[in-house]
């Protein structure tokens, strides 16, 4: 299968972790990457990347899944919102399970409110022309990645003048996240591997800010593990010739410049608000989209009253620290026990792209005998 096949050669991988090895001898010491997108660190896990990097390279797992960074209070809004009568809620299925400060949608579901799956919000818009005399409310998540498809939503509601339709915005962005990790003295980063979804649509040149102003390299990278082999490799090759750039390994998608269309869309329907709260980095300005008051009629936050309520995170939760690349998932207390993806406490369990389900999916038996030799107890909590 082409692009696929091609980035599992196993011949391929053996020689790329043969040159990191060679690399990392030449550096002779502690080195920190941090994989930004969630995508990458499942990734890294399911294809065993990190168990054959020597020991002086140390993963880290980034704030780049969309819904691990939501704060309950945002989860409780959206629950409030498909409680209001005559509403059917729209969501993507990931969203479904996170909890909130009582309850998730998916058991406000169970009691009787009509909240539904769909994998687009164009299918939001196909039930607002199927449903003339409800209001339409679609739960807008994610990076710039998914942001084009929300804003395009938006215009194509405009002009078929969909009345009953809407979005509550929860769009964040990724630059301003970066910054707020480089700004925190409690970790210490060598370099990047950067997200590559939102960089095919955003490009390479916002990044370059980490390079000028904060010296550390990055590098854009694919999904697929020779991607990510790769990427270690050109980070280190960076750091061996005391280099500091943004460098394009997933070139065959990402283009400099980014995708000017889906920009466009963007800039036309969105607008940047002044500060977002994020899960465990707190408000960060300027690192979220809100609708412009152009298409104010599609905005669930002017059309309904909306709580816009700020509920602090489970005590024994430490999502928080492990989105800031402080703690891995199995030094939280209750990773494994309390805490699983059938009775998740925090978001980083829930979702396809959060750091505990990828460690509890591909990596739980090793990492909980890590935990155990570490002196951390594994015994259950109550919560």
């Amino acid at each position: 299968m082409k692009y696929i096949n091609e980035f599992r050669n196993p011949e391929k991988a053996l020689a790329l972790q043969q040159e990191i090895t060679k690399l990392s001898q030449q550096i002779n010491r502690h080195l920190k990457i941090m994989e930004v997108c969630g995508g990458h660190t499942h990734a890294i896990f399911k294809y065993g990347i990190e168990e054959i990097l020597p020991d002086n390279i140390e993963l880290i797992h980034g704030p780049g899944c969309p819904v691990c960074v939501m704060p309950k209070g945002r989860i409780e809004d959206a629950i409030a919102l498909c409680q209001l009568p005559n509403i059917i809620f729209t969501t993507f299925g990931d969203a479904m399970r996170v909890p909130g400060a009582k309850t998730s949608l998916l058991q406000a579901k169970a009691q009787g409110a009509d909240i539904r799956m769909v994998y687009s919000p164009l299918d939001s818009l196909k039930i607002a022309k199927e449903n003339p005399h409800k209001e339409i409310v679609f739960f807008g998540l994610g990076f710039e990645t998914t942001a084009p498809s929300t804003a395009f939503t938006i215009l194509q509601a405009a002009a078929e003048n969909i009345t009953n339709f809407s979005m509550f915005s929860n769009h964040v962005l990724v630059i301003p996240a970066l910054q707020a990790l480089l700004e925190n003295p409690d970790l210490q980063l060598d370099g990047f591997i950067g997200p590559g979804h939102v960089s095919m649509v955003i490009g390479i040149e916002p990044y370059e800010f980490i390079t000028q102003q904060y010296h550390k390299p990055i590098v854009i990278s694919g999904f697929e593990p020779l991607d990510i082999f790769q990427s270690i490799w050109m980070l280190l090759k960076q750091i061996v010739e005391n280099r500091c750039q943004v460098e394009n390994q997933y070139n065959r998608l990402v283009e400099n410049s980014g995708n000017k269309n889906a920009l466009k869309a963007i800039n036309e329907v969105f607008t940047v608000r002044e500060k977002f709260a994020w899960r465990g980095l707190g408000e960060i300005p300027n690192s979220g989209f809100k609708i412009r008051p152009e298409y104010a009629q599609f905005d669930a936050e002017v059309k309904f009253t909306i709580p816009n309520l700020k509920i602090a995170d489970h005590k024994a939760c430490q999502c928080g620290e492990i989105l800031k690349g402080v703690l891995k998932p199995w030094q939280c207390r209750v990773f494994g026990t309390a805490c699983t993806p059938e009775t998740p406490i925090g978001t980083c369990m829930v979702s396809s792209e959060g750091a505990c389900a990828a460690y509890y999916k591909y990596g739980r038996l090793s990492t909980m005998a890590k935990r155990d030799k570490s002196g951390v107890s594994t015994e259950p909590i109550s919560v």
